[in-house]
Parts: C-alpha cells; structure tokens; sequence
C-alpha cells in the first residue's frame, strides 16, 4: 500500500470481523515497532502480544472496561505495551537529564506504537488502541515486571464487513504548526 493511503486510511476501528491474524502479521507489527526511534537508540518499549484465545478473552473480561471490551469483542489479537521505567531520557546514574524526565520513554513507546498500527494498516489490519485498562490486572495477569510502565493495550484484527469509519475532522494547519 503506499504510504500516503496508509496514513490516511487509518483508522481507531471499534467493530471487527472474528478472524485470525496469523503469527506472522503480528511478527512484522513488532518488527515495524522495532524500527521506530527512541532516545539514544535505547529501545526501552515492549510489547505483550496476546493471540491465545482464552487470554484474549480473559484479558478483555478482567482487565478493560466494559465499553473498551465491547469495542474489541471480536479483535483476534491484543498487544500490550509498556517500557522500561527510568531508562530514556535518564543519565546512567538514573538522573533525569531535562524535565521530561520519565516523558521520554512515553514518547519513544508512542513512536513505537505509530509504527504498529501503521503497518496493521499496510497489511489489511486495523487496530484500536485503549489506554483506559487496568494495569495492576493486566500485570499480574501477564507477569510484567514492575520496572515496566504499562501504557496501552491495542487491539488487532480486521474491521467488520461493511463498516468504513470517517476520517474525523482535522485542525487547520495554522492551528497546530508555526512556520518560522
């Protein structure tokens, strides 16, 4: 697909077909993360790809609230990602080294994360990503390390038949860029 259709045809997809995503589609979504940029080429995020059924369906039980749930009822696939706390944009005797502080490896998990769900979208996936899940359950759950910052659970897998989502509104260049 070329890039410009792949950026444009993305999408937050609430409503998906009950079919596989196979081992290998999941493979290059974290591939693609892997290439992502992060602070000192540190690589601090990770992800826990989920595509066992039953943890699937457990996760989304225990650990996502009902309408988060309901909007990846059919989502074959759920990717949880984290980083390593305390790493990027730190010094190695773990000091901060500006006022971002932890805000960097968010920042490097996003860009990361940009990554998956724009190759999802190169491959036919569509992707949905919920940040309002319960992270203590979900680390229990999946034995994350409390060195971990959990961030996000993306959903995976293909939109229902039928169902194309709009792109919505965009802000006007002069409201979100300065040319200098």
């Amino acid at each position: 697909m070329e890039f410009d259709n792949v950026l444009k045809e993305r999408r937050s997809v609430r409503k998906y077909k009950a079919s596989a995503v196979t081992g290998e589609q999941l493979e290059k979504l974290i591939q693609a993360a892997q290439y992502a940029p992060s602070w000192k080429n540190l690589q601090t995020s990770r992800y826990y790809v989920i595509d066992a059924p039953d943890v699937v369906a457990n996760l989304k039980k225990e650990c996502l609230p009902e309408f988060n749930a309901a909007n990846v009822a059919n989502a074959p696939a759920l990717i949880v990602t984290t980083f390593v706390k305390n790493v990027s944009g730190y010094t190695i005797e773990g000091q901060p080294r500006n006022e971002c502080g932890n805000g960097w490896g968010y920042y490097d998990l996003g860009l990361a994360s940009a990554n998956i769900i724009l190759e999802a979208r190169n491959q036919g996936l569509d992707t949905l990503i919920m940040g309002i899940r319960d992270g203590e359950k979900i680390r229990q759950m999946l034995a994350i390390d409390e060195s971990e910052e959990i961030v996000a659970v993306i959903g995976v897998g293909v939109r229902e038949d039928g169902f194309e989502p709009k792109m919505p509104k965009r802000k006007e260049m002069n409201e979100v860029a300065k040319f200098i």
